[in-house]
């Protein structure tokens, strides 16, 4: 980065601020490739990051990684024929190899439903196979028609949990229970506060009898939905003819989920917490999490420079040192940008004090610590900012989530203001639809935890249900 470029401010253009971020931060930059990105350096440590935790807690949980092909024949994928109508419109197709047609062309995967269900065919025989948890972290293929970085791409980052269990019951566990995983991360980890539920039958993914998402509002109030879990009951193991043993000796067909996030997460992680400097990160999913930056080369600086250090990595605590020849101010700005939690500056001044300064990059406030004290006040401050930052950011989220009884005071909100609705709906996928066509507002989850007071906010008859309502990425 040889200069700081001005951000567009965040509530002048979101946009804009968004693309500005994403390329000031060093997070992305555009290819030759149309609809793909390059993943920099720096937005590829925050995707291993989330790898990395999540994979531990996959395996905490009984899970194995595996690899499937990248590559479907036509004639697997179309063996489940709900579920190829879903995706018919986005997949890519391979029709040549070297200077041969192919004899059936090939898919490239947009995910792998199929590709593990053709396997657990052959390795699935008895009760004692089951249940089979297996995870694979890959990169898929959708055509989108329009792209934005981590939003939307036609090459995507992912990991996808595809699982087969003898009982339905144990399949309906798995499902929440990894879609509680999710929860987890996002809250506790990334500071984001989701909503999570399950789908209507409308937005279910292709294929599943249940699908649950969770999701996030976005600074101005637009959904991204960070991650889904699926239980499909006996549908795919049907379609491919899998079936096992019981302890009785029975023929029984067993029962499968799917769940899976992607890089978008590190796109909710910019819209959620950015501001007009740049990037914002939480402590806990930050790949650097302490810039230390020397104001001056004398001596005493950079032995202080090399003390904080060498103690930071005996606490384990990621860091680099800022020693190029640049100006502080730019330093300092280019730290910001970034999104680095902390920035511990030291200058000739705090030295004569027995001290240095510590920038915190979520209220960009300062304090000054002693030298020998500095770095043992990192991990309350870490803490700290990580429990301000999920606050902050459920805070605005709550704002801006409005509730509507009437068709008209849906429309006023619709119109007039960003963020979720709730509303009740009868269960009509015309009053669904109704409510996309007129606003652009797709249904989000289904509210399970309130009562129904009124009837549907589309048609005015019984209601059987509470819905978010929201505009999304």
């Amino acid at each position: 980065m040889s200069e700081i470029k001005a951000i567009t401010p965040r509530d002048k253009d979101f946009a804009a601020w968004y693309t500005d971020v994403v390329k000031e931060s060093g997070l992305v930059d555009y290819s030759s490739v149309k609809g793909s990105m390059v993943i920099c350096p720096y937005g590829y440590a925050i995707w291993e990051q989330m790898q990395k935790i999540l994979d531990e807690k996959f395996k905490e949980t009984g899970h194995e990684n595996v690899q499937m092909p990248m590559f479907i024949p036509e004639s697997l994928l179309n063996i489940e024929k709900e579920h190829v109508k879903g995706f018919a419109p986005e997949v890519a197709w391979v029709t040549q190899g070297g200077s041969d047609k192919l004899e059936e062309r090939l898919c490239v995967r947009p995910t792998s439903e199929v590709l593990f269900c053709d396997y657990y065919k052959k390795i699935i025989k008895s009760y004692r196979d089951l249940p089979k948890l297996y995870n694979q972290w890959c990169t898929i293929v959708r055509w989108e028609k329009t792209t934005r970085p981590f939003l939307r791409s036609r090459e995507i980052l992912w990991q996808e949990g595809h699982t087969m269990h003898a009982t339905e019951q144990e399949a309906i566990n798995e499902t929440l229970k990894m879609l509680h995983v999710y929860e987890d991360f996002q809250r506790n980890v990334l500071a984001i506060p989701v909503i999570v539920g399950k789908k209507t039958e409308k937005e279910k993914f292709a294929g599943a009898e249940a699908s649950y998402s969770l999701e996030a509002m976005m600074y101005d109030g637009v959904a991204l939905q960070n991650g889904t879990s699926h239980y499909f009951g006996q549908g795919f193991a049907k379609a491919f003819g899998i079936q096992f043993l019981d302890q009785n000796n029975q023929l029984k067909t067993p029962y499968q989920t799917s769940w899976g996030v992607t890089t978008r997460m590190i796109g909710s992680l910019i819209m959620v917490h950015g501001d007009d400097r740049g990037l914002v990160l939480p402590p806990n999913i930050a790949p650097i999490k302490v810039v230390i930056i020397p104001i001056g080369d004398s001596e005493e600086i950079k032995s202080v420079t090399k003390t904080i250090a060498a103690n930071l990595k005996d606490q384990k605590i990621s860091y680099k040192i800022d020693d190029r020849d640049k100006t502080p101010g730019f330093k300092f700005s280019e730290a910001e940008v970034k999104g680095y939690p902390v920035r511990i500056e030291i200058g000739k001044r705090d030295l004569e004090n027995g001290e240095v300064t510590v920038v915190r990059r979520d209220l960009l406030t300062k304090v000054k610590y002693p030298i020998d004290k500095v770095v043992a006040h990192l991990a309350p401050l870490f803490i700290d900012i990580q429990k301000s930052m999920y606050n902050k950011a459920l805070k605005r989220r709550d704002s801006m989530i409005y509730e509507a009884n009437s068709w008209i005071e849906f429309s006023q909100i619709a119109q007039n203001k960003s963020g979720f609705i709730k509303a009740n709906w009868c269960g009509s996928v015309a009053c669904e639809n109704k409510i996309k066509d007129e606003f652009g507002m797709k249904s989000r989850c289904l509210i399970t935890d309130e009562k129904i007071t009124t009837n549907c906010v589309v048609c005015n008859k019984e209601a059987k249900y509470r819905l978010y309502f929201g505009r999304q990425y």
